[in-house]
């Protein structure tokens, strides 16, 4: 399949995410137009990426000054410490506005480099290469940048645009299947809340993109993309619909916190359960049937994922969550602010269900019964 292009653009602001396979070579020709007065490219990246794509963007991008500074990429370093040691090395390096950012890793780095791009100098290029498929469908789309607190995940950032976004697909050779189905839950929650016929298609090929078949794992890297944009297009700074695409999440980052954001769990694997956690509740407030319910499980228990959700049929273990509810970035009061399902394509409007602690400890013990 050849290269395929998806513009992001909405009245401010402009850009392309190209997704293909060996598109590192593209790269220079992408900086002499989009940073036509770049002189000095700095490259963070993941020091997990193999070498070999150091080695190439080395040549490619020879007719500049390049600087390689490695990122010990997980969700402790992604702080304040980091940005501000990485802030006095650009500084140090005389790096100017008209100069160059570009992020190799996966969402962890993108975030954490972006975060860096939005705040130097006041905005500063920035291109964004994701390395993993999680950041390829997800993180890299949209401009959202930022770092962890103590007090929870992504709560410090800002909404900050790249020049560009390279998906290439070659990064996946040598990530673990774990890292495949991180990625691959954020592509299933694009069709639930957005397109039932992608659901469907999914539901045929969803082994395929696993097991990195290039052309449905393209198509599926491209729809994803298209329906994330189509929100991202709507609502930039996140303030109402935007929001939908949290559907699933609200547990997600609570089962991470929980969790101490462990590496034993990766984000993926806490938004498949969450997604689970979060249907139930929908059918709980009779937003929608049980038969939906069991439209979505059928798609766990046939690609072997039902293991993401089977901690959460204890109602301990969803009381356990609770606490780490409260610190959600969509809640603007004391209650939780969930993204609920009403069908397969189709989700309730943010702020529609806020759902108090208290009301939540009592039904925990029916959300682990279904």
């Amino acid at each position: 399949m050849k290269k395929q292009e998806i513009k992001f653009k909405n009245s401010s602001y402009g850009y392309s995410v190209i997704i293909g396979k060996n598109l590192l070579p593209i790269i220079p020709k992408k900086i002499k137009t989009l940073c036509p007065s770049t002189k000095k490219i700095v490259i963070i990246f993941d020091k997990k990426v193999p070498a070999k794509f150091k080695k190439i963007l080395n040549i490619k991008l020879r007719k500049y000054k390049v600087i390689f500074l490695p990122f010990d990429a997980s969700e402790k370093k992604k702080s304040f410490t980091s940005v501000d040691y990485f802030l006095k090395r650009l500084l140090k390096e005389k790096l100017n506005r008209s100069d160059l950012i570009i992020s190799l890793g996966g969402g962890i780095t993108g975030d954490t480099v972006g975060f860096i791009a939005s705040i130097y100098k006041r905005g500063i290029n920035f291109i964004n290469i994701p390395t993993t498929l999680l950041a390829q469908v997800d993180s890299a789309i949209g401009g959202k940048t930022g770092v962890n607190s103590i007090y929870g995940k992504n709560l410090i950032g800002s909404f900050y645009q790249p020049k560009l976004v390279i998906n290439d697909t070659l990064f996946f050779k040598t990530l673990p299947k774990k890292e495949m189905i991180c990625g691959y839950a954020e592509i299933l929650k694009h069709s639930l809340i957005k397109d039932k016929n992608f659901f469907f298609w999914l539901k045929k090929n969803t082994s395929k993109i696993i097991q990195k078949k290039s052309k449905e794992l393209i198509y599926s890297i491209k729809k994803s993309c298209k329906i994330k944009i189509s929100f991202v297009n709507k609502d930039v700074n996140e303030k109402k619909t935007r929001m939908i695409l949290n559907f699933g999440h609200t547990f997600a980052h609570a089962i991470e916190a929980k969790n101490n954001f462990s590496k034993k769990i990766t984000h993926g694997e806490a938004v498949l359960a969450g997604m689970i956690l979060a249907t139930k509740l929908s059918i709980i407030n009779k937003v929608c049937d049980e038969s939906i319910l069991k439209e979505i499980t059928a798609i766990y228990e046939k690609n072997k994922l039902s293991y993401t959700y089977q901690k959460y049929l204890n109602e301990k273990n969803i009381s356990d969550l609770i606490p780490f509810l409260k610190n959600d970035k969509k809640n603007n009061d004391d209650k939780i602010n969930f993204i609920l399902i009403k069908k397969i394509g189709q989700t309730t409007q943010p702020n529609t269900y806020k759902i108090s602690i208290q009301k939540l400890k009592k039904i925990s013990k029916i959300i682990a019964l279904y």
